[in-house]
């Protein structure tokens, strides 16, 4: 790698890389992770989603390729200032050992700090409740391994020691973590089993949604096993197993068959709506209730969570009218 200059201001740090032969070819986001050693894959797509990264002075994707000679601008923002108070918000707590805990997260707690959510996350309720928490490579993520969307309830995971961290990150890397979530899906979902085999990647138009996307336009693998567990007339109840874990995933996947989540407005429209509203929803059907992967010491750990009470209500109407 060579690197024509680093300027460091108060307004950040500007980095500008000249792509060495063997990195020819490589996704953009992969060679500034593999280039910058304190940036994370995850990190570098964040930044050049937002805008900080010009390949050859041209804005880019992720999936962007680089090529031998090719210049690399990089704009690192600084630092922004996170100070994390811990709060003390209930939490149900499934299992804790010294180096992880699982959290039984309800709907409505969203995982981490971001724009409009400064305090009351479920960051603010696990530094009240641990001594201790991962660093990451995110200040304002402690902790945290994988997310669950705002209005999905269930089962997640998090690392307390940087043990744990490396661990769970390796499992999650090598789909060795199993998870399990109940959808309630609008529409007559066949066949009774499949996989969705499908790239997902930022909306190109609406940056806060995901879309089924070409790789080549910055889609990433991701893949949805599920299997239908019950019919109800407009209705279909699956459980689905994501191998990968892209965001907003499951949702997306299912939108894209014609199948939305009961309640999704954000990828089912009008009709998630209308079941959300003949169901007395106030969020997705989207539950995640088993999650299983080996412990730091070897021991394999299965967990199930039962369906909160608004959609196990859901299920109860539906029921009652399919009688």
């Amino acid at each position: 790698m060579a690197v024509a200059r680093a300027d460091r201001d108060e307004q950040g740090e500007r980095r500008e890389l000249i792509v060495p032969a063997e990195e020819a070819g490589a996704r953009l986001d992969v060679y500034l992770a593999r280039a910058v050693p304190e940036l994370s894959r995850s990190r570098a797509e964040r930044l050049i989603e937002e805008g900080h990264v010009l390949l050859d002075d041209k804005p880019a994707r992720p999936a962007s390729r680089v090529q031998a000679g090719s210049r690399v601008v990089l704009e690192l923002p600084p630092p922004e200032p996170v100070a994390l108070v811990p709060e003390h918000i209930p939490l149900r707590i499934v299992y804790e050992d010294s180096d992880i805990l699982v959290v039984d997260k309800p709907a409505g707690l969203v995982v981490h700090p971001a724009p409009g959510h400064a305090t009351g996350t479920l960051v603010h309720a696990l530094l009240g409740h641990a001594e201790s928490l991962a660093e990451t490579d995110d200040p304002a993520r402690p902790g945290i391994v994988h997310r669950l969307d705002k209005d999905t309830s269930g089962l997640m995971v998090v690392a307390k020691t940087e043990r744990a961290r490396l661990w769970l990150v390796e499992q999650f890397a090598t789909r060795r973590v199993r998870k399990r979530y109940l959808a309630l899906l609008v529409g007559e979902v066949q066949p009774e089993s499949g996989t969705i085999d499908a790239p997902i990647g930022r909306h190109p138009v609406h940056r806060q949604r995901m879309a089924i996307l070409l790789e080549a336009r910055g889609g990433r693998p991701a893949r949805t096993v599920y299997r239908v567990l019950e019919r109800f007339l407009g209705y279909t109840l699956v459980e689905a197993f994501p191998e990968t874990g892209r965001t907003h995933q499951i949702r997306v996947h299912f939108a894209s068959r014609g199948w939305p989540v009961a309640g999704d407005l954000v990828y089912g429209g009008q009709r998630a709506a209308r079941a959300a509203l003949a169901l007395g929803l106030s969020r997705q059907f989207l539950h995640a209730a088993d999650l299983s992967f080996t412990l730091p010491d070897g021991r394999q750990l299965s967990l199930h969570s039962e369906l909160p009470e608004d959609l196990a209500a859901a299920l109860a109407r539906l029921r009652e009218t399919t009688r």
